[in-house]
């Protein structure tokens, strides 16, 4: 199967619509019918119920939409690392949604810096979410995240658990009280954050959302670590007993073999043991990389490592 047809299909099936998806790719909506019937001939399944005024995928292109976004991600990984790898300058990229580290990245850093297997690391800020899809992509090889994640493809050990608090404005009623429960915030199961004039945005960063607090447009649910690190006029933090904690992992590639990558986890994890007072292996998702089978017999990293031997 080659990856051509497999992007044709992915156009569609998130477009559901073969014109829509045709602009997308470039192509007129013809040769892009065509390619789709082809493929349904290749594998002799029918991959979209269609109609004259609608396009569905079936049972069938809903499994092959879940493994051919993995297959086109690792494709477009290998061109990342293939480039990195040629690049003259090694290292690893890490990725972190700025305030998002839970006051660790800093010594994570500076203890992996002290470690043999170490080289130096570039620090890429991301958006909400996206360092999952980045670490996939062979953009990063390594990344602090909050759960829950998208785990495809990847491995992870906890490190921090903190519960959660409420980011009022000073003039608030409720920051008054000692202690909130999440029904008092007007959150919906799941939410972090209400928006009081319903325009919720999804673009916004720490600095951006406290301000908005202060002004009294938004209540937020945050990392308790956020009331410590940053304190602002206009902005209280109260507890909130029943909300679910906020959790931060590091993630990397299942199938990275990188001895870097696999101590900057073992610093990450020995910063969170020091930081927690108790072991984190037990609450990770899997071994450190440089645990892994084989893991500790190949060489260093070197912008290319996830290819197993």
């Amino acid at each position: 199967m080659e990856s051509r047809p497999l992007r044709y299909f992915v156009a569609v099936a998130e477009e559901l619509n073969f014109a829509r998806a045709a602009e997308r790719l470039g192509i007129s909506p013809p040769p892009l019918s065509r390619a789709i019937r082809q493929l349904e001939t290749e594998l002799g399944v029918t991959l979209f119920e269609r109609t004259t005024h609608s396009v569905a995928l079936t049972p069938a292109g809903e499994v092959l939409l879940a493994e051919a976004r993995i297959a086109l991600d690792a494709l477009e990984a290998a061109g990342h690392r293939a480039r990195r790898a040629a690049a003259p300058a090694g290292g690893l990229v890490l990725a972190v949604k700025a305030d998002g580290d839970a006051g660790l990245l800093e010594p994570v850093l500076e203890r992996y810096a002290a470690d043999p297997a170490a080289v130096p690391v570039t620090v890429r800020l991301c958006a909400w979410q996206e360092s999952p899809r980045l670490l996939r992509r062979g953009e990063a090889d390594v990344a602090l995240v909050h759960e829950p994640f998208d785990r495809t493809g990847l491995d992870s050990e906890t490190l921090a658990v903190e519960p959660r608090v409420a980011a009022l404005a000073s003039n608030d009623p409720l920051a008054a009280r000692d202690r909130l429960a999440h029904e008092d915030l007007g959150l919906r199961p799941g939410e972090l954050h209400r928006f009081l004039d319903g325009k919720q945005s999804k673009g916004r960063d720490l600095a951006q959302l406290l301000t908005l607090v202060a002004l009294g447009e938004v209540i937020s649910l945050l990392p308790a670590s956020v009331a410590d690190r940053y304190p602002r006029p206009g902005v209280v933090y109260r507890p909130v007993d029943d909300a679910p904690p906020a959790v931060v992992a590091i993630a990397w590639p299942q199938q990275s073999r990188s001895r870097a990558t696999a101590a900057l986890v073992r610093a990450a994890v020995a910063v969170s043991e020091g930081a927690c007072g108790q072991p984190r292996g037990a609450h990770g998702q899997a071994g450190v990389p440089g645990q892994a089978e084989g893991a500790r017999e190949q060489p260093q990293h070197e912008e290319a490592p996830f290819a197993r031997p």
